[in-house]
């Protein structure tokens, strides 16, 4: 069983910069991540709003810049998934698949994935009509008709690209306004080809081999009625990636993991970075930050047990 001082679970913004961090000051590093570096960045067509890119730039191109920086310096990658979290002070076992590591101490970043509607045959039409990834999937959309469900800045900006793809977009939206940055707000409204349902929810969803509608509900007046729609995308928060987390670390109701302001769980030496904990803001520069903090909160750990 390979022993390291640091495991960080997760290869989005906050679990690279949380091992650039660690590997920077000099202690070793496992670097989980069963998918491509990247997270949620990778299912965002354009960042407008991280900083030193005034014009913007590509998630994808976002998230290679970040694991550039990071194969700079040597360490050890799994391309698994955790199946098992067992915490013990300076000696944590997590496993990879089927393989056992230890950690000093654990950089718990595992993120966050989209929330569906939870309605019947939701995941039946995945792929066949029903989407969570606008990057992903406009493109078989281009010159159709979908909807997007949603009122924050995901199902805003996500709204914004898919209509430079699509012949109408109709954004459904259960309040009478919306959630997300006015100025997002501002470029929705002016938008041509988008449509804005608001106080309005999808009650069911129509298609046999793949979406042909929805129905949609007036939520003040209960009226119902039939959309026709080639596409929907759904954009209407967040859950937490963290099945294999154990049962000593503390979570709020929805599942995200509460930490203090130095990044520390309830458990000593695990810390969480990034989308995985309980927080009102999610974006780039929080999950960058989250990271840093977490890196140095950890490292300063370390130094403890071994004084």
């Amino acid at each position: 069983m390979k022993t390291y001082d640091a495991i960080v679970i997760g290869g989005g913004p906050a679990g690279m910069t949380a091992a650039l961090y660690l590997l920077r000051s000099g202690v070793s590093v496992a670097f989980v991540e069963k998918l491509s570096p990247g997270g949620q960045v990778l299912m965002t067509a354009e960042i407008e709003n991280y900083p030193g890119f005034p014009k913007g730039i590509q998630g994808w191109e976002l998230a290679d810049l970040f694991a550039a920086h990071l194969e700079r310096y040597p360490h050890d990658k799994y391309n698994d998934a955790v199946t098992a979290f067992e915490p013990a002070p300076g000696a944590n076992r997590v496993r990879v698949g089927d393989e056992w590591i230890t950690g000093k101490t654990v950089v718990v970043c595992s993120g966050a994935r989209y929330k569906k509607l939870g309605l019947p045959d939701e995941d039946r039409l995945i792929g066949k009509g029903i989407s969570y990834c606008a990057l992903c999937d406009g493109n078989f959309f281009r010159g159709q008709k979908v909807g997007v469900v949603g009122g924050g800045n995901s199902a805003l900006e996500e709204s914004l690209y898919l209509a430079k793809l699509v012949a109408n977009l109709r954004l459904i939206h259960r309040r009478d306004e919306f959630r997300g940055c006015k100025c997002y707000q501002e470029k929705v409204q002016s938008a041509p080809n988008i449509d804005i349902e608001f106080s309005s929810v999808v009650r069911k969803l129509h298609g046999d081999n793949g979406l042909t509608g929805v129905t949609l509900a007036d939520v003040k007046t209960g009226e119902e009625r039939f959309l026709p729609l080639d596409g929907l995308f759904i954009f209407i928060g967040f859950e937490p990636v963290g099945d294999f987390l154990p049962d000593g670390i503390d979570k709020d109701p929805q599942g995200f993991i509460i930490t203090d302001t130095e990044m520390r769980t309830s458990l000593p030496g695990v810390f969480a970075a990034g989308d995985i904990r309980s927080k009102a803001c999610r974006q780039v520069t929080t999950a960058v930050g989250d990271g840093a903090t977490a890196a140095t909160a950890a490292f300063t750990y370390m130094e403890q047990l071994d004084a």
